[in-house]
């Protein structure tokens, strides 16, 4: 163990002896500060105590699934609520018109200039998003009066026009802290920007469990088993993250003049958890959607009071659906990223072949055939993940405050950002943070 921890400081230490790399990390340590400081500039306006009041009684709706996303600004209506949510959904928005329209389809093909094209529409669409977002919550916040004490104390249409110019503005500014982050810095901004959110909301939950430990409200047996699990959680989302199925590929001999290219072996990864953390939000969204509505509708019984009870967080209707709705946009999703014709197109194009299968439709069905296997794997453990603390919290009575969507986002953003930087430290020989062997997946 004390081996581990000095391997690891010495790489700590030859990070900031390499000039390139060093600058690179003090860029997007300072970003993520300039991100963190706005989290305290509040919304004109607003009163932030009554809507911290309210966002601590709806933490099952879509209003949590947007204040984890948002850093915590969102209950506390702060310049930078919106997050950066906006640009995710418009990134996801383009990523699936991608595959249905053909402009866009061209635009994606054509390198780096139909790539800066689409992420100039993207920037478009956050700001487009951001503008209806900010006039719904504004219109949302005039009608908050939680314990009789209104959100909004000087309503009209100058508070409105104010929150949609703040909170765009706010979101605008953290797209342009993500992005330079990326560009100047070490990982990916936008990711970053969302784990700096999520970590800072941790400590919180590593309070409840040590309060409840002290005032003899949790047994101490129950606390050792609370780390065992997050340490095994930590590990298999490490293990499931980093995991890949390697299809070899060989590649024929070409003789252009007096040249030979190809003829080399390499291997295409498919990655276990292609989706990533996106089906996670997606099914989340969904199921909490009719306890949102019935917060906005108001009153008691119906149909919607009825359905939003049975999908409450820790239900047998909430665990099910949750599982079912992941694995199916683990499959929806995986399949938008990953085109297995235009892959053994281009594998054709280029002289590439799959030793045993024929090139072309028949290799297409064959990166089919294991994409789909290897995804099933994949949604059953996001899915896993992700209903965990439900179980835990439900069945077993053990208090987990550390949700599974957080700490999909958390490991996976902080591989990504070890892989790159590990990456630096190996182009100019030295060890990467792991000594024996590589991350797997490193770029």
């Amino acid at each position: 163990m004390f081996e581990i921890l000095k391997s690891f400081f010495v790489n700590l230490r030859n990070i900031f002896k390499i000039p390139e790399l060093r600058r690179r990390v003090l860029i997007t340590l300072a970003l993520i500060l300039v991100y963190r400081i706005g989290r305290h500039v509040p919304t004109p306006g607003v009163d932030g105590a009554a809507l911290t009041a309210f966002f601590e009684a709806q933490k099952g709706t879509l209003f949590g699934l947007f204040d984890l996303f948002s850093g915590g600004n969102m209950k506390r209506a702060t310049i930078f609520a919106l997050g950066i949510m906006p640009y995710i959904s418009s990134s996801i928005i383009f990523q699936l018109l991608v595959t249905v329209i053909p402009y866009l389809e061209k635009l994606s093909k054509e390198g780096d200039t139909g790539r800066k094209k689409i992420t100039q529409y993207t920037r478009y669409g956050t700001v487009v998003l951001s503008v209806i977002q900010s006039m719904s919550i504004s219109l949302w916040l005039e009608t908050l009066a939680p314990g009789g004490i209104p959100v909004v104390p000087d309503p009209g249409w100058g508070f409105r026009l104010l929150t949609i110019l703040t909170m765009t503005a706010g979101t605008a500014f953290i797209m342009w802290l993500g992005e330079k982050i990326t560009e100047f810095g070490i990982g990916n901004g936008i990711s970053l920007i969302i784990f700096a959110g999520i970590i800072a909301a941790m400590p919180g939950g590593t309070i409840k469990v040590l309060n409840n430990l002290i005032h003899g409200e949790m047994h101490i047996g129950v606390f050792i088993v609370l780390i065992l699990i997050m340490i095994a959680v930590v590990m298999a989302i490490v293990f499931m993250q980093a995991g890949q199925r390697r299809i070899k590929v060989q590649y024929a001999k070409r003789i252009k003049g007096r040249k030979v290219y190809g003829g080399q072996a390499t291997h295409i990864p498919l990655r276990v958890n292609t989706a990533g953390v996106i089906p996670v939000i997606f099914a989340s969204s969904i199921i909490m959607f009719p306890q949102t509505i019935l917060t906005f509708v108001g009153g008691k019984g119906g149909i919607v009071e009825q359905i939003a009870a049975y999908l409450l967080p820790g239900e047998i209707g909430y665990i099910v659906l949750d599982v079912i709705l992941i694995v199916f946009f683990t499959y929806f999703y995986t399949a938008v990223v990953l085109n297995p014709v235009d892959m053994a197109e281009n594998m054709k194009k280029y002289g590439g072949y799959i030793p045993g299968i024929r090139p072309g439709k028949k290799t297409a069905e064959f990166i089919d055939r294991i994409l789909t296997r290897i995804t099933l794997a994949g949604a059953l453990f996001l899915a896993a993940v992700d209903v965990l603390p439900s179980i835990l919290i439900r069945f077993m009575n053990i208090p987990f405050y550390f949700g599974g969507t957080g700490l999909l986002i958390v490991v996976g953003v902080a591989l990504d950002t070890m892989r790159q930087v590990e990456s630096h430290l190996l182009m100019r020989h030295y060890d990467g943070f792991v000594t024996k062997g590589r991350i797997r997946g490193r770029v």
